[in-house]
């Protein structure tokens, strides 16, 4: 047995024009004969509304109760129950505002942190890391030309292999200092 926007608002303790904005924002559902089913509308008023919006709730107490039929109220409220994937997929009105508002902070942070220079571009880093690699390879890949004279003149004058050791580290070093300037 449904009931009309006038008849469920007086129901709950709101105006009309309210459950004509829960209606129209989808809050609650009208049953294909344009009545509303009370015990599912309830059910769907407390999941989808604010509490904060909620301001005539201890008005409903002091309103007039419509009795339904006992079997139509145990079908409604069966019916009120969403399937198990239905409400496994779809979170009621807080639940929603809440990861909105946890997804929103956490953007805030990192756009916060970006700007604060406490987070950096992973596109930009990639490019630097690259360009600072291909000269360590470049450099390195000079040392054998580079040394390759002195290296030899050190062993005809003195074949000692703590010279050419030496020899490596100086320009090794050099290279790596060169680069980290």
């Amino acid at each position: 047995m449904g009931l009309s926007i006038r008849a469920y608002a007086q129901h709950r303790g709101v105006s009309h024009t309210a459950v004509a904005k829960a209606i129209k924002a989808g809050r609650i559902q009208v049953e294909a004969d344009g009545k509303i089913d009370p015990v599912k509308a309830d059910a769907q008023w407390a999941r989808n509304t604010l509490p904060s919006q909620n301001l005539n709730a201890g008005a409903s107490k002091s309103a007039p109760k419509v009795a339904t039929p006992t079997v139509s109220t145990l079908v409604s409220s069966r019916e009120a129950q969403a399937p198990l994937e239905t409400r496994a997929t779809a979170p009621d009105y807080q639940t929603s505002r809440a990861i909105r508002e946890a997804y929103a902070a956490r953007l805030a942070k990192l756009e916060f942190e970006e700007r604060t220079g406490k987070l950096l571009n992973a596109d930009e880093v990639k490019v630097k890391h690259f360009n600072l690699a291909r000269l360590l390879r470049d450099r390195i890949q000079q040392i054998p030309r580079k040394l390759a004279p002195q290296i030899v003149a050190a062993v005809v004058a003195q074949p000692d292999q703590r010279v050419v050791e030496d020899l490596l580290m100086d320009a090794i070093r050099e290279a790596l200092e060169e680069l980290s300037r």
